[in-house]
């Protein structure tokens, strides 16, 4: 049984290609048939970040690449590896060795058990093969376009600039169990500590988000997970940054749709793509 819709959109370069890769993995709004979860959708909801490719659509203009997954990421998340997987969410056992993670046992790995509160998605174990479906139809189909436009992009310049790009509830840190001395910043920069990504392009990002008059925090609650940890190899060019925007920023967490500051903080990321783009074609021109 084949994908029952394209996994994602793949946005190439509409003016001069630059060294500048952007994707956005849980901006997904399809729910495939054979899902069958028992919460409510809108419960599924609060996984998405919703609308993210949109803040991001200027990416191709300035010429960068953008990649949207269309599948949501309670269904499978592209953001973890194919091994973080819970053994006593299947009907059978998995025929390759697990790994299950931290976010695994939480109900927010590879494919989601819980939503919020612990209540459980599904009531049924998974069958392997429906597991695996959405692996080989979804997942991987979104890796191998993502990883395509990386090694594209790295041949070609020598060197990559790659953006993870998410939204974060309000309460991230509530969610994350986490008191702070301070509120959730408008944008949160994950480097992993400073190990996916050169500093100055960091730097940079944040600059120009503060000028914009923005609150910034450098991996502060979220330092990025598995795609920026395979991409990121800033000492073979290859450098990435997760990007977290608070979403009350522009939208309402509840309805799910966009709200008055959309537009400005569409436009806002429209110039940034800008000045990113003219970055990476200084650092990485290309023959």
């Amino acid at each position: 049984m084949a994908a029952e819709f394209e996994p994602f959109t793949l946005f190439t370069p509409g003016a001069a290609a630059v060294a500048l890769v952007c994707d956005s993995p849980h901006s997904g709004t399809r729910y495939p048939a054979d899902y069958r979860h028992v919460v409510p959708r809108q419960l599924l909801r609060r996984g998405e970040d919703t609308h993210v490719e949109a803040l991001w659509q200027a990416v191709p203009d300035v010429g960068g690449t953008l990649l949207a997954a269309h599948f949501p990421r309670t269904y499978i998340d592209p953001n973890r590896t194919v091994d973080d997987l819970d053994p006593e969410l299947l009907d059978s056992p998995w025929p390759e060795p697990l790994a299950p993670s931290e976010k695994t046992r939480l109900g927010v790995g590879l494919v989601w058990s819980k939503v919020r509160d612990g209540v459980p998605i599904y009531d049924r174990p998974l069958p392997v093969a429906e597991v695996r479906h959405r692996i080989d139809h979804y997942y991987r189909p979104y890796h191998a376009a993502l990883a395509s436009a990386i090694e594209s992009c790295h041949a070609r310049f020598g060197a990559v600039w790659h953006l993870n790009l998410h939204s974060m509830p309000n309460d991230s840190y509530q969610r994350l169990g986490i008191t702070s001395p301070h509120p959730l910043a408008d944008f949160v920069l994950g480097d992993r500590d400073g190990s996916t990504c050169e500093p100055a392009f960091v730097d940079l990002v944040e600059r120009e988000l503060r000028q914009c008059g923005y609150t910034v925090a450098r991996n502060d609650p979220f330092k990025g997970v598995q795609l920026i940890a395979s991409i990121g190899r800033p000492a073979q060019r290859r450098h990435s940054l997760q990007i977290e925007i608070r979403r009350p920023l522009y939208m309402d967490e509840t309805t799910r749709e966009t709200n008055d500051g959309f537009a400005n903080v569409q436009r806002d990321l429209s110039r940034l793509a800008g000045v990113l783009a003219r970055y990476v074609q200084e650092q990485a021109p290309g023959a």
